[in-house]
This record gives C-alpha cells, sequence and structure tokens, in this order.
C-alpha cells in the first residue's frame, strides 16, 4: 500500500527542546535535506530535520509549483530505495525513452534513444510538487526523523539550505560564482500531438528551450517548459499575455511537437554557476546546491544532489565502529568522491552554453556540424548518454 493512501501518524513535529541532541542535524527541508534525513534514518541515526517544507508557503498554504524534475536512474534508485518513489502517483511520474537535441539550424540534430543506452529509460519526468509532497508524508512516517524549528545539538550537521545557504559563509567556506546573464522561465504546456514519451530541446544562440514530456494535465500531450534566455529577454518574455508568449514559444520549437498552449503562471529565476570550498569540516558538510550548482540546460542539478545524498550516507555507513560521525577525515571522503563528477558536470554545461550562446557564423557552422557528426558515432553518443543517466 502506498503511503499517501495512508492516514498520517500522531508525530509531534514542532521542535526539540535544545537540551536535547541528536546524531545528524539538516539544515534545510528541500528535496535534498529530506532525502538526506531519510537515507540516514534508514542508517539507523537520529536526524532533526531544521527548516519548512518547500511545498508550502509562510502561511502554511500549498504553493501551485510549475517545475518539474528530470531524475535519472541513480536519483529513482535512491527514492526507490527510501520508498517514496513507489508512493507517486502515476500521473506525475514520465518515462523518457528519447531526447532530441536541435541546434540553431533546422538541419541539426541529435537524438537518443532508450535502447541505443541499453536502459529502461533515458530519464524519469517528476512533477516538482508532487514528489515534494511524497517526501513530506515519508518524513511523517520516519519515527528517527524529527522537525525542529532550531538548532540542536548534533555530532553531525549537514548543510542543504540551498544556494544561498545562510550559515555557509559562517563556517569560512568560499563560493566562486559565475553569473549566466540569463534567466530560466519555467511554465506548464499542453500540445496539439503526442509527446510520445520524447523529451525535446533547442539549443537557440543565445537561448535554450527544453520541453519536457508529462501526463497532467493532459495525458500523453502535456509538457514541463524550461526556456533559459538572456535576463532581458527572459523579462520581456514574461511581460507578454498567453497568446503572445504561445506564438513566441511556436517560433522557437519550430512547429516540431505541434501547437503549445500555456496552462499554467510562469515563473522565472536567474541562472548562476558556482562551486563551493571546502565542502567539509569538522562537524559538518554540505550538500547539493549549498555545494554546487550548474545551469540546468542538462537537467542535472538535483540529480548532482541526489547523488551526494547516496554517496554521504554510504561514507557514513561504511565508517570504522571507532569513527565519530563529525570526524572531517571521514567527511573528506565524501567531497574526494564526489569532486570529479561535480566539477565535470559544471564544465560540460558551461562549456555547451558558451559554445550555443556565441554569435559567431564560423561558431555556429561548427557547433551544428558537430551535432550532426555526434549524430552517426553510436558509440560516442552512448558514452554522452551514460554520463547523462548516471551520476
Amino acid at each position: 500500500m502506498c503511503l499517501c493512501q495512508l492516514a498520517r501518524p500522531v508525530k509531534v513535529l514542532s521542535t526539540i527542546k535544545p537540551m536535547q541532541s541528536v546524531d545528524v542535524l539538516v539544515r534545510g527541508a528541500g528535496v535534498v535535506g529530506q532525502c538526506l534525513a531519510l537515507a540516514l534514518a534508514h542508517g539507523g541515526l537520529r536526524v532533526a530535520l531544521r527548516g519548512e517544507a518547500t511545498s508550502e508557503n509562510a502561511a502554511g498554504h500549498r504553493k501551485h509549483d510549475v517545475r518539474a524534475y528530470a531524475l535519472n536512474s541513480a536519483s529513482v534508485a535512491l527514492l526507490r530505495e527510501l520508498k517514496v518513489w513507489q508512493a507517486l502517483a502515476p500521473s506525475a511520474v514520465t518515462a523518457v525513452y528519447e531526447m532530441h537535441v536541435h541546434g540553431d539550424r533546422p538541419d541539426a540534430r541529435l537524438e537518443f534513444t532508450a535502447w541505443q543506452q541499453h536502459v529502461d529509460a533515458l530519464a524519469w519526468i517528476v512533477d516538482a510538487q508532487a514528489l515534494h509532497a511524497g517526501l513530506e508524508t515519508a518524513i511523517d512516517f520516519a519515527t528517527s526523523v524529527t522537525r525542529t524549528t532550531a538548532d540542536v545539538g548534533a555530532a553531525l550537521t549537514a548543510l542543504c539550505e540551498g544556494k544561498d545557504s545562510s550559515t555557509r559563509s559562517a563556517l569560512g567556506v568560499h563560493v566562486e560564482r559565475f553569473d549566466f546573464g540569463q534567466k530560466a522561465i519555467a511554465a506548464r504546456l499542453t500540445a496539439s500531438r503526442d509527446h510520445q514519451n520524447v523529451a525535446q530541446q533547442w539549443f537557440r544562440s543565445p537561448d535554450v528551450l527544453a520541453l519536457l514530456p508529462l501526463d497532467a494535465p493532459q495525458a500523453q500531450a502535456s509538457y514541463a517548459m524550461v526556456w533559459s534566455c538572456p535576463t532581458q529577454r527572459a523579462e520581456q518574455l514574461l511581460t507578454l499575455g498567453a497568446r503572445e508568449f504561445e506564438i513566441e514559444l511556436a517560433q522557437a520549437s519550430t512547429g516540431f511537437v505541434g501547437e503549445l498552449t500555456l496552462c499554467s503562471e510562469r515563473m522565472a529565476w536567474p541562472l548562476t554557476q558556482a562551486l563551493a570550498q571546502p565542502w567539509c569540516g569538522e562537524g559538518w558538510v554540505l550538500l547539493g546546491d549549498a555545494a554546487h550548482v550548474v545551469h540546468p540546460l542538462a537537467g542535472q542539478g538535483l540529480n548532482l544532489g541526489l547523488a551526494d545524498v547516496a554517496v554521504l550516507a554510504r561514507v557514513i555507513a561504511q565508517r570504522e565502529p571507532w569513527r565519530k560521525l563529525g570526524d572531517a577525515r571521514l567527511l573528506r571522503r565524501y567531497a574526494r568522491r564526489r569532486a570529479t563528477p561535480t566539477l565535470a558536470m559544471g564544465q560540460v554545461t558551461g562549456g555547451l552554453l558558451q559554445l550555443f550562446s556565441r554569435p559567431s557564423p564560423a561558431l555556429r557552422e561548427l557547433r551544428n556540424r558537430g551535432l550532426n557528426l555526434l549524430d552517426h558515432l553510436p558509440s560516442v553518443k552512448r558514452w554522452l548518454g551514460a554520463r547523462a543517466t548516471h551520476s
């Protein structure tokens, strides 16, 4: 039986008294923070989770979140292990069997398929609000996790507060940031043609448009949109009425998926790349956007954060019996294992954006020829696809 079908248990969620202590304090109750709390609790630790649930506003009302997450197989495996994936409604999860990448020339195209990668799906598109709700329910059922509104004594403090972590700087952490000069616009769309479980992405100098297949609000004909544009262009798009915005969408997507209709509000946020150093110290550790931020064009931001959770939970579970949870040498094992894949993803996303954002005619010819060349190199495509489907 799914967790969502059961009555929620009676559980004191307000605070833990300051004099009490736990094994781990997790600061930040977003997806990464809640997954870490659940993973550590499954390992037998007592966890305090500090922070408001991200799917509610300050007044406690449910917010309408138009975002969707593209999760790879490693992230799905973690959510299965935490008993969260099984509780999501079928309409909240859509498998991606193909991905079509379009260049800024009509004949430039690169296609990835699940059968070429020898996987069940390239990714799974998950409604953000449904995932948040599922995690909140799982936290309510986790007897070893208690919500708190204040810091409590703990052997280890895990910072999962996001890119604007309020406690990171106090620990002497330096954050190197790069502002892309762009904003991402998210919205929900319906289409006149079935999506056929295909994700579409257009690299249009200088913007990037991604349409991720969903089965809600209209089964087989809905998309989650992420449109990354230079800030001035994004602000202009946000001021347009629904019909004018749909006309711009039709031009950007070249009519490839049929007629698109806006069926939600639009939300937007500035795009940056960031990397914190160091990631850990005696008694504390960074995860998710508190440690690293990448451009969303590859849809890997949350996957990197969930990979952080899986690795840290494994490092802690495999520690020597005599070693403390907050031992800096133990935490450096986690940081070393996550450094290479995180740096690589940042370089790939940043490099792709730079390649496709420059208006040079020579560079335009090179990048479009490159897409077509890659499309005829199956071994290289398999390697690239494997990097995207596993963190």
